[in-house]
């Protein structure tokens, strides 16, 4: 399928695949941050995930498996693209919809697509670029209690173009499926 150049659909068919993704944390000063109590899964930081990419023009599925410098953790995601924009299941209670927007050829804003009283606890937009080929960034800035309270920067680069299986350096454990069903967050509850 094709998609009209800078679009969602363009972007997200050249990320599909199986990308590994270093992980650094900071506080909103610069300064390195070696352990990040805010997230929705808190942890050492840096460290590193495997994230397992699938579009087919339509559907979307991510699964990022932690690998490296945390223990794992697992984390899927599903959504649909209508109307041009990526639109992600139901993350969990009080969740304000998220979205995934075009910001040009080779980038994406994944955001809240309104604001709503859950900002209040948490928010975490990401702004993912295309920055060659087989790489790509992620900058985030983390909201905490309606205060930002943190930033992560991911460097990545592809390891395959076949995000249908799981790669020799995944730790989960056996050949099983390469996306889990996503379990709700509860980051944006009270």
């Amino acid at each position: 399928m094709r998609f009209p150049p800078g679009s969602v659909g363009e972007t997200l068919t050249a990320m599909q695949g199986v990308w590994h993704d270093h992980i650094q944390l900071y506080h909103l000063n610069g300064d390195t941050l070696s352990e990040d109590a805010w997230s929705g899964t808190p942890g050492p930081a840096p460290f590193d995930n495997l994230v397992y990419i699938e579009f087919d023009g339509e559907n979307y599925r991510q699964t990022n498996v932690t690998f490296r410098g945390r223990p794992l953790h697992v984390r899927s995601f599903r959504g649909v693209l209508q109307d041009g924009v990526l639109r992600f299941g139901h993350l969990g209670p009080n969740d304000p919809v998220h979205i995934g927007t075009a910001a040009g050829p080779g980038r994406l804003v994944f955001s809240p697509q309104q604001v709503t009283d859950a900002w209040g606890q948490y928010v975490e937009p990401d702004f993912i670029q295309l920055t060659g080929a087989g790489q790509r960034t992620r900058t985030t800035v983390l909201y905490r209690h309606g205060v930002a309270v943190r930033t992560l920067h991911a460097s990545g680069y592809m390891l395959s173009p076949d995000p249908t299986r799981r790669l020799g350096c995944d730790p989960r454990p056996g050949d099983g499926p390469v996306h889990e069903d996503p379990k709700p967050t509860t980051s944006f509850q009270r």
